[in-house]
């Protein structure tokens, strides 16, 4: 701690920009962790600010992520997944509930943070029998992931792949043309594959979310919110599982949900034909 300073000195690994706020880092922050530096948790605050509901918001995206490796296992038959944005590990990871069910699944997660490779690499063990690798690349260059070698080694993609895509989407701008993007990953992958998407929207409180998206933007990050209309366009033409595209506390809920709106994000999966 600096003399004559009260606030402690914040120190972080290699590559790791603690000027600039980080979206895994800012989720770190409202899930509880301890991942995360001044300018998250700023930022993360200033959107609370915004949306009172965000750490909520962002259990219920953890909790989607949850039953949709739980039934991409016993209902799809998926027996490998790509992760893209997996941000920092917050237990019980994808591979985790995943391997409860089929030991032998294997996943790669991917994101663009050092501080989650840091994590990754301590955490994300796998099961003996199946396998967990961690990955460093960027959704904007979809290239780059499917060509990676320690992906390659670990998934086949002639197998069916679930693909997850939770609350990543919505930091690349219209102009970066993540449909195309999302579109260059899901044509790689084999018929059978599977593709989860969970993003947020203005279209249950506008007002609210676009108080956020402007403190977001104000702190120079990219977040978009986008309409139901606009997440149904990532899925192509891959067929809806049931219940579609829906508010994400109601895609396929443990227990009955109060409010569906009260998560403002729209969640669906998608099977490849």
């Amino acid at each position: 701690m600096a003399e004559g300073s009260s606030a402690p000195i914040e120190v972080a690994p290699p590559g790791v920009n603690i000027n600039a706020p980080h979206s895994a880092r800012i989720y770190d922050y409202w899930l509880g962790g301890k991942d995360n530096f001044a300018v998250d948790r700023a930022v993360g605050e200033a959107m609370i600010q915004a949306i009172p509901g965000m750490r909520y918001m962002a259990k219920e995206n953890r909790k989607f992520v949850h039953r949709v490796a739980r039934d991409l296992v016993r209902k799809e038959g998926i027996r490998q997944f790509l992760d893209i944005g997996t941000g920092i590990p917050t237990r019980p990871n994808l591979h985790e509930v995943a391997q409860s069910i089929e030991p032998s699944t294997r996943v790669v997660y991917v994101d663009n943070d050092p501080i989650v490779l840091v994590h990754a690499r301590a955490l994300m063990l796998s099961h003996p029998s199946g396998r967990s690798e961690y990955i460093a690349a960027d959704i904007r260059k979809p290239a780059s992931i499917l060509t990676d070698p320690a992906l390659l080694d670990t998934l086949d993609l002639k197998q069916p792949v679930g693909l997850t895509l939770i609350a990543i989407l919505m930091l690349l701008a219209d102009a970066d043309d993540p449909w195309s993007k999302v579109a260059e990953l899901a044509d790689a992958l084999p018929s059978g594959s599977c593709l989860a998407i969970t993003h947020p929207t203005a279209d249950f409180n506008p007002d609210e979310v676009n108080a956020a998206v402007a403190a977001a933007t104000g702190a120079g990050m990219t977040l978009v919110a986008r309409t139901r209309e606009a997440v149904e366009r990532f899925f192509g033409d891959w067929e809806l599982l049931d219940p579609g595209v829906s508010p994400v506390s109601t895609w396929r809920p443990d227990e009955p949900v109060d409010n569906p709106e009260a998560a403002y994000y729209w969640a669906g999966v998608a099977r490849k034909p």
